[in-house]
């Protein structure tokens, strides 16, 4: 079961991934305005979509914010990765993994506060960017924790 739910976790974050990029090629295109706009307004509850702090391609913005686009493609990335290494070889739920995670918000944590603070304008390439360590640890821990539960049961290892 934990190996089904990281495996639709995996696809989950890449069609989302998907749907972010396309969004605004289908926003300008007639034919394809009624789902991005469906899109848009999905987004709309995850995201404050402030259109400074967001891409536009081609002069469109996309549905979430330049830091939300970092977090949800290296997510995507991330979770791809942990399909990589063979569940068996690192336990996902080290003490260390709290650090990982920890340092690796870290980049997102400075710019905002930085940003919040008033001591530096923050690009949306530098928004972006920062959120890239979180997220693709964020994706690449979530899919090797389940991954490594769906092998583990107590202290035995299956082979499936």
């Amino acid at each position: 079961m934990n190996r089904t739910l990281a495996a639709l976790l995996t696809v989950g974050a890449l069609v989302w991934s998907v749907v972010i990029l396309a969004a605004p090629v289908a926003l300008a295109s007639a034919s394809s305005v009624g789902p991005a706009t469906l899109v848009y307004a999905g987004a709309a509850r995850i995201c404050h979509q402030r259109p400074e702090r967001s891409f536009r391609p081609d002069r469109i913005q996309m549905p979430v914010c330049a830091r939300c686009t970092g977090l949800y493609l290296s997510g995507a990335v991330g979770a791809l990765i942990a399909w990589g290494v063979r569940a068996r070889r690192l336990p996902a739920r080290t003490p260390y993994m709290r650090w990982v995670l920890l340092i690796a918000a870290f980049p997102t944590a400075a710019t905002f506060t930085l940003e919040v603070l008033g001591f530096m304008a923050v690009s949306n390439a530098l928004r972006a960017a920062a959120a890239v360590p979180l997220g693709a640890a964020a994706g690449w821990f979530f899919v090797r924790m389940l991954r490594y539960d769906a092998r583990v049961d107590g202290d035995k290892i299956h082979n499936g």
